[in-house]
């Protein structure tokens, strides 16, 4: 899978791919999260969004390349042969991670939004399944295949620029 224009290649991309899906993930969860919590959208509830967006999506940052990451790939190594399919490793990929930054994401946006309580906990058990649920499909049907789109058109770019600097030679 090294040569694959779905994936990134080399750290700088696998920044802007992680970057992308991460992004993605919290803007959609924040929103929805903060919608359910408040009861409707109006001007007040998008400054809401607005200013916890960056602060969700730098925790999803931190804690899928040092925490979760790491041990969806061990899983996916574990469940996973060498022959098997691309978009088999990539949903089990998808699955393990969601899991994990769902688990962690559902507990800190709700210490973020709420503060820390007895409820905190309590509405956790409600509040994860759903947002697991949610999150493996947004994943799995939207988010991710936007973050390979712009790898593939990212390589394209990259292989026509090298082609050309070939030809030039």
């Amino acid at each position: 899978m090294e040569q694959e224009t779905r994936l990134p290649r080399n750290g700088k991309e696998g920044a802007l791919y992680g970057g992308i899906i991460c992004f993605l993930t919290a803007l959609f969860m924040t929103t929805l999260s903060i919608i359910l919590a408040l009861g409707e959208f109006n001007g007040e509830v998008a400054l809401v969004i607005l200013k916890t967006l960056p602060i969700m999506w730098i925790i999803a940052m931190i804690l899928e390349p040092l925490i979760v990451g790491p041990i969806a790939e061990k899983l996916v190594r574990t469940f996973t042969e060498q022959t098997d399919s691309f978009n088999a490793k990539i949903l089990f990929r998808i699955v393990f991670t969601v899991f994990g930054m769902s688990l962690c994401m559902t507990l800190i946006g709700d210490i973020v939004g709420n503060g820390i309580s007895s409820e905190t906990f309590s509405s956790f058990l409600s509040n994860w399944p759903r947002n697991f649920l949610i999150v493996l499909l947004a994943e799995s049907l939207v988010i991710q295949p936007i973050a390979r789109f712009v790898m593939v058109k990212l390589h394209a770019y990259q292989d026509h620029k090298n082609y050309a600097a070939m030809m030039i030679k």
